[in-house]
């Protein structure tokens, strides 16, 4: 557990880093372009190297020391911040490069998860995965509460070039947290003994773990649906704000409802996971789908801020109950690979839910909600009215509705229903016990 802590501290240091970095070159980007579709290109270069690498990323994670996989995944990271930051002092920073950068970044950060998940494995008791799982959500969470407002104060005092030179120093400190500590070598069993084949077949046998257990697929599957209807809101949640209020009240917004997450992770790590995860999984899903909508009602700071605190809220306890059924269910020699896919699948609809935003919000939402017919006017009196912003959450309030009904109808699904029992757990001597 101590060492645990150790990875956990510096990783939450780099993520501090990087969210100060995202936060600043958004809002740059979107104020210097005023175009929803060029913000939200951000987010598409940042996810698509994800869904392209994850998978090979994983096979990797499971062939080499895990140390090593993390050490790799902040040192390319830092590299590309090293890189936008003389671009920056330079005067040569342009939105191309970065996109460029971005998505150079996100190519390392695809080791990084399956790495991270899989040593949790390995150093916490079986019995407190739950809890470790909530630790790394609070962790994300600290980052998302800190970062807007000490973005905002960075900015103010040193500018865009401190955000990005802050970003590098924090990666320094978590490559210096891995460079000391060691980690347990993976469990021997019988499997892990056979020489490793092709990259392909190493992957495939993550997909054929998933594929002959149909609860956990359908699982993957759902929230793959799901990511790309939110993957839309989510996106265009900074435009929506921004046209009507002020950067400054953006950071605010963004601290106050990450304080959410932080409280999401907290509650796992006190309470250590429900007894039924599915069905703790399906009923905060339903949560945060009414927080979407709530939030697409009214161009109101409180409500808007209300939402997201209970959507970021719901996140951790959610992911926690996901992650730690694979992780109970998927043997120790097979977690980075299956982490891997996992992760890939579940973004692989991302930067088709990126793409399309910008363009559903610029070209047809917006425009309608701008316009003076009478469906618009009608519309406009649940949506607080017409104008600026009011196109993105009518977008909010359909796509929120449509994932309700998604949430629903893959609850009927029986062995998704029954996912806990009808999967057994890992051989136990390849867990933490």
């Amino acid at each position: 557990m101590q060492v645990f802590l150790l990875i956990w501290f510096g990783q939450l240091v780099s993520l501090i880093g990087s969210g100060l970095t995202n936060f600043a070159l958004g809002v740059w980007v979107y104020q210097t372009t005023g175009s929803t579709t060029q913000y939200a290109l951000i987010s598409l270069f940042t996810t698509l190297p994800l869904v392209l690498i994850s998978p090979f990323a994983g096979v990797l994670v499971d062939r080499w020391d895990r140390r090593l996989a993390l050490i790799l995944s902040d040192s390319g990271a830092a590299l590309s911040t090293f890189v936008i930051a003389l671009l920056l002092i330079t005067g040569n920073l342009q939105i191309p490069y970065i996109y460029l950068m971005t998505a150079v970044g996100s190519a390392f950060s695809a080791f990084q998860w399956p790495a991270y998940s899989a040593v949790s494995t390995l150093l916490v008791p079986k019995q407190h995965l739950s809890r470790a799982r909530g630790m790394i959500s609070m962790g994300r969470a600290i980052a998302q509460l800190i970062s807007p407002v000490l973005a905002g104060v960075v900015l103010t005092i040193i500018s865009l070039k401190g955000v990005i030179l802050t970003d590098f120093a924090t990666f320094l400190t978590s490559l210096l947290i891995l460079c000391l500590i060691r980690l347990p070598k993976l469990p021997k069993t019988p499997s892990v003994e056979v020489k490793h084949s092709s990259l392909l077949n190493d992957l495939r046998d993550a997909w054929d773990y998933l594929y002959d257990r149909r609860g956990l697929l359908a699982l993957v599957i759902f929230f793959t649906i799901n990511n790309f209807l939110t993957g839309i809101v989510i996106v265009l949640a900074t435009p929506l704000i921004l046209s009507f209020a002020s950067a400054s009240v953006l950071g605010t917004v963004m601290s106050i409802s990450s304080s959410g997450m932080l409280f999401g992770g907290l509650i796992m790590s006190v309470w250590g996971g429900p007894k039924r995860y599915i069905q703790t999984v399906f009923t905060f899903t339903l949560l945060s789908r009414l927080c979407l909508i709530s939030a697409g009602l009214r161009p109101s700071i409180p409500l808007i801020t209300l939402s997201a605190f209970l959507y970021f809220l719901s996140l951790p306890i959610i992911g926690s109950c996901c992650e730690v059924l694979f992780q109970k269910k998927v043997p120790s020699h097979l977690q980075g690979r299956v982490f891997a896919l996992n992760q890939a699948l579940l973004t692989a609809c991302l930067p088709a839910a990126y793409a399309v935003a910008g363009p559903l919000a610029d070209h047809i939402f917006e425009p309608f909600m701008s316009s003076d017919s009478v469906l618009a006017q009608m519309i406009g009196r649940v949506l607080g009215g017409v104008g600026p912003g009011r196109g993105i959450g009518l977008l909010m309030v359909v796509f929120g509705f449509v994932s309700i009904l998604l949430t629903v109808a893959a609850y009927q699904y029986p062995r998704l229903q029954r996912v806990e029992s009808e999967v057994p757990d890992a051989i136990e001597g390849e867990l933490s016990n």
